[in-house]
C-alpha cells in the first residue's frame, strides 16, 4: 500500500511500511526522509531558486566525500516526465559493506528539489524501483511547479 505526504509543497507517495521524518518540514526546513525497514532511505530538500543545481550536487557530493574516504562519483544527466535532472551517482564503504548513492536535482518556481537516496548494496537493487517511484511521484506531484 501507498502513503501520501503533502505539506509545504513536497508531495509524494511512499510504501506505508516505510518510516516517515518530516521533523525538518515541521521546523521549517523543507526537508523529509522515508526509511526503509532494511534501513534504506530517500529524501528531498528543497533550496532555494538562487543556488545553482550543479553547486547543490558539488555540495551534497563534497559532504559526502568528507565522510567517506573511498567515494567513488559519476555525474549524470537524465529527463524525468520531461525535466532535466541532474545529479551524481555515488558508489562507497560504510561498516564494512558497499553502498550506493543517488543524489538528483531538479528545478521549480518554488525551488530546487534536491533528492538523495542511499542503501547498501545487498538491499540498493531490491529498493532501486521505490526510490524511482517515490521520484517519479514527486515530480509528478509538482508538475504543477515547473518552470515555465
Amino acid at each position: 500500500m501507498l502513503a501520501d505526504f503533502e505539506k509545504f509543497g513536497i508531495r509524494f507517495q511512499y510504501p506505508d511500511n516505510w518510516t516517515l521524518d518530516a521533523d525538518d518540514v515541521l521546523a521549517g526546513q523543507s526537508s523529509v526522509s522515508v526509511t526503509s525497514p532494511g534501513g534504506a532511505f530517500w529524501s528531498v530538500t528543497v533550496h532555494s531558486t538562487e543556488d545553482a543545481p550543479e553547486d547543490l550536487v558539488d555540495t551534497v557530493v563534497a559532504t559526502m566525500r568528507a565522510m567517506y574516504d573511498d567515494l567513488d562519483s559519476e555525474d549524470t544527466e537524465e529527463e524525468i516526465l520531461g525535466r532535466e535532472v541532474i545529479g551524481s551517482d555515488l558508489n562507497f564503504y560504510c561498516l564494512d559493506l558497499t553502498n550506493s548513492a543517488e543524489v538528483r536535482v531538479f528545478e521549480s518556481k518554488r525551488g530546487n528539489f534536491v533528492i538523495l537516496c542511499q542503501a547498501d548494496d545487498r538491499e540498493f537493487d531490491e529498493v532501486r524501483r521505490v526510490f524511482q517511484a517515490m521520484t517519479f511521484s514527486l515530480l509528478q506531484e509538482s508538475s504543477w511547479l515547473k518552470l515555465p
